[in-house]
């Protein structure tokens, strides 16, 4: 058992609990709105560290261990050191000392001066024989001290007090990295080995939804090496390290016994990492609902039992063990609400003898259920009107199937991409530009236009639930769409986005989607249901597998993804993003599908599966790859976003052999035509023109240009494509320039500056500086004929593919 208390200060049931106050000067009075439950206010002990001083004979060894301020210290900064409000401190006497005492409940400020105000409290209490707790969070006011109140927590700790401590701690370091801080908290198991509180601090405090997130990590990581179940109360209390530990006649110091300081995890890493650690040996995931001195539930569900305690055990405990056993299985979500009360009626009706009345079972239920949450925490509520599975399985004959000639079902997404209740992955490798290419796919959708030959029927209902953006960068991404005018506005009101979410897509967060889902389109049912990606909101059920894992995927599929979407519309179609791992090129050529991150299961399951990835990695072209379970094979595409918007490309521009030679051959041609245009500028800016022949004779073998004949087929090129044009006629006696006999005149390049023989002065530093001329074309080679033609408006720069500037 753990040395924490188990009953944390979340109950106005509590003296301890309900007066904790940071008025320590004199008592408080009863207030005239104080409840009747409430506790005299006279029975609380303040502490106040100068009127409370107590020169007298310590009771206890005065030749042990005394709090280590700078041990308190360390503790402080790990578990509050970005926290902001009151930390709840309490203190009480540790057991096996032979005397008794109240406990002692302080609010301390997470701000300056807390190691100080915390060692003034730990030395107090040392000589009080106390020991000392904080709850590891923060709350907005004095009083506070419920799950409900906490504001902030920074820290996921594990309190591992029975077993094997070693093997436990270098199970979780195995699977979840070094902690921040180790601390035995001092006691000791019967085989020898020192209690431990291991504890990891998170880059920033967890608020509002982050913080049960928090406590069911905990939880999670309690249950998997079998350490104290109880921290799944955001409010359970933990010893402090450098304070002192009393307890069996025992005094010791609570100590730090590793510190990595400045090892920080962020949250929703952590939370992958610990639903991927498999559990320790020796610990099983599944629950005992027998101990040594209670009945077995499958007893007592079948057991009749009697008034007047005529059996092995009385109504009142029967009752209760069948109530406590629904309950559960609400709470976990493994029941609605509905059937948990159902079963709990009709163990009422069939086995207590006489029935209780209903106002007693549902009074008994209500208190047992209250009792539960306060312990374990909220609920985990089951989406109560998925779709039932049907009385008798379907089956028909090979005649029934043949003679059916009604019409088939209208496809969500054509060519049967996306078919009624389908589900389709899309898969890609990060920063491939899955996202991107997702939500111009979705935009289009919602506007009910087509979009790389994916066709909707008509304007669809889409609702992406997204986990990777945050509202402000969505709402940037979502404006910087290059998209005509008409597709955006009709896309306007059809699809609703999430920012990113902390949740996992579990029974809760089903429940939340659901309603989500439900009050952005109340009036028609949602079309496409889109989750990216699958990683950030994976729930790999009680097991807590992993994407890795067949059953925790398949688990996953149909008891989140498939019951989600029967809950809400079951002719709806599902698109899943999802990572892709890497594999080699000739794998990838072989078969993209493999590469989707994952079990093997999610490929046997879906109806349809893309997957974008880059043929070759330093080319912007990605290939789109397309797999139809409902429908005949689809070509590949080949696709590029060009000024903003995704196309496709003509596959016979594609180059099928000696792909990679050729593409150092087009970066080599690309490299020339560069250089050369950088040296017409450099020239001019040196008071140097050129014609076509005088170029090319003048940098032969220079710059790695290769000789005459290649330089002027590249200016040709060059000319033909708008990056080269030329000046000819009277502009050239206006540039000052000599007259030549050339076709072409003297070569010219957007934005060149022509060195003159003239100067200025700079009027505010008197410097003597060139003076130069812009250099405007006068022709330019058309690039159908090769004929020169003369430019039209000489200020604005015109290429080929239409760009200006």
């Amino acid at each position: 058992m753990t040395d924490a208390p188990k009953d944390p200060p979340d109950t106005r049931k509590k003296p301890e609990d309900a007066d904790m106050s940071t008025d320590h000067d004199e008592p408080k009075k009863p207030s005239a709105d104080t409840e009747p439950s409430d506790p005299p206010k006279e029975n609380l002990v303040h502490f106040n560290p100068w009127r409370d001083f107590n020169d007298a004979a310590p009771q206890i060894d005065v030749f042990g261990d005394e709090p280590d301020p700078e041990q308190i210290a360390q503790f402080m900064e790990v578990v509050f050191g970005y926290c902001d409000g009151l930390i709840p401190v309490r203190s009480f006497i540790d057991k096996g000392q032979g005397f008794d005492g109240r406990p002692h409940n302080i609010w301390i400020d997470a701000g300056e001066n807390v190691t100080d105000k915390m060692t003034t409290f730990s030395n107090w209490a040392a000589r009080e024989g106390a020991a000392v707790y904080v709850i590891p969070g923060t709350v907005a006011a004095p009083g506070q001290a419920k799950a409900a109140d906490i504001l902030q927590m920074q820290a996921v700790v594990v309190d591992i007090d029975t077993g094997d401590i070693a093997a436990k701690r270098a199970h979780l370091e195995r699977h979840l990295g070094s902690p921040t801080m180790v601390v035995e908290s001092g006691g000791v198991t019967p085989e020898g080995q020192r209690k431990a509180h291991v504890w990891w601090k998170l880059t920033e405090p967890a608020e509002g939804s982050d913080i049960a997130r928090v406590t069911r990590i905990r939880g999670d990581i309690a249950a998997k090496v079998g350490g104290d179940m109880h921290f799944r109360s955001a409010h359970q209390p933990i010893r402090v390290a450098g304070s002192v530990y009393y307890k069996n006649s025992l005094k010791t110091q609570v100590r730090i016994v590793a510190l990595n300081a400045d090892l920080e995890r962020d949250l929703g890493e952590f939370t992958e990492a610990v639903t991927d650690m498999p559990p320790a040996p020796g610990v099983s995931l599944q629950p005992d609902f027998a101990t040594s001195d209670k009945p077995a539930v499958d007893d007592v569900l079948v057991t009749p039992v009697r008034e007047s305690a005529q059996d092995d055990w009385s109504r009142f405990e029967g009752a209760s063990a069948a109530i406590g056993y629904f309950i559960r299985m609400v709470h976990e979500g493994r029941m609605s609400k509905d059937e948990g009360w159902e079963g709990i009626c009709g163990y009422n009706a069939a086995m207590l003898r006489p029935q209780w009345t209903v106002e007693r079972l549902k009074r008994e239920s209500e208190r047992l259920w209250a009792r539960h949450v306060e312990k374990y925490g909220p609920p985990l509520i089951r989406l109560d009107s998925a779709a039932p599975a049907p009385n008798e399985m379907p089956a028909f004959t090979l005649g029934a199937l043949l003679d059916d000639d009604s019409p088939m079902p209208a496809d969500i997404i054509a060519p049967r991409v996306l078919t009624p209740g389908g589900l389709l992955v899309l898969g890609g490798a990060p920063k491939v530009g899955k996202s991107d290419l997702l939500i111009s796919w979705l935009v289009h959708m919602a506007a009910g236009v087509p979009f790389l030959d994916f066709t909707p029927p008509r304007p669809l209902r889409v609702f992406y639930l997204q986990a990777e953006i945050q509202y402000h960068y969505l709402r940037e991404r979502m404006k910087q769409i290059s998209l005509p005018k008409e597709v955006l506005t009709g896309a306007r009101d059809n699809l609703v986005a999430t920012p990113k979410l902390n949740l996992l897509l579990d029974v809760e967060g089903s429940v939340r989607v659901a309603a989500a889902i439900q009050r952005a389109f109340p009036s028609e049912p949602v079309d496409i249901i889109c989750i990216d990606p699958i990683r950030n909101l994976f729930d790999g059920g009680p097991e807590g597998g992993g994407e890795n894992d067949n059953t925790a995927m398949m688990f996953f599929l149909k008891e989140r993804v498939e019951v989600l979407r029967d809950h809400i519309n079951p002719d709806c179609g599902v698109i899943l993003a999802h990572h892709t791992k890497k594999l080699s090129k000739q794998q990838v050529k072989d078969d993209p599908f493999l590469a989707l991150s994952g079990a093997s299961a999610l490929r046997g399951f879906y109806t349809s599966g893309l997957i974008l990835h880059r043929p070759d990695e330093d080319a912007r072209e990605r290939k789109l790859e397309i797999e139809l379970r409902n429908g005949p094979a689809l070509d590949p595409k080949l696709i590029d976003k060009v000024k903003g918007e995704w196309i496709e490309i003509n596959p016979m521009n594609e180059r099928l052999v000696r792909q990679e030679a050729g593409a150092k051959h087009d970066a080599e041609r690309d490299r020339k035509g560069g250089v050369i245009v950088q040296m017409l500028s450099e020239q001019a800016e040196q008071g140097k023109m050129f014609t076509l022949s005088q170029f090319a004779a003048s940098f032969e073998n220079k710059g790695s240009l290769g000789g005459q004949t290649s330089i002027r087929e590249r200016l040709h090129v060059l000319a033909t494509k708008g990056h080269v044009k030329f000046v000819r006629g009277e502009q050239i006696k206006e540039l000052g320039l000599k007259r030549n006999r050339s076709k072409f005149g003297y070569l010219c390049v957007k934005n060149m500056q022509l060195r003159t023989d003239l100067e200025v002065v700079d009027t505010e530093t008197g410097e003597v500086c060139p003076a130069f001329i812009r250099v405007l074309p006068s022709d330019y080679m058309c690039p159908q004929s090769g004929a020169i033609l003369p430019v039209e408006n000489p200020d604005v720069w015109v290429d080929q593919d239409g760009d200006e500037a």
